[in-house]
């Protein structure tokens, strides 16, 4: 079995892990009402979704 000889230290593990972060979600503008909106979702606002209402608000 594998054990690894030394400790690793914090600034090794630090560079392993710098891209390990979250993504900011894509937002993007209601078509309808203008409100930001996650990407490919229906609008919380005005409940529409690539023009049409979906959601009857």
């Amino acid at each position: 079995m594998a054990v690894p000889k030394r400790r690793t230290s914090t600034t090794r593990k630090n560079k392993r892990r710098t891209h390990f972060k979250l993504a900011v979600p894509g937002m993007v503008k209601c078509e309808n009402c203008g409100e930001y909106k996650l990407a490919h979702r229906v609008c919380p606002n005005c409940g529409s979704y690539k023009g049409e209402t979906i959601v009857e608000k």
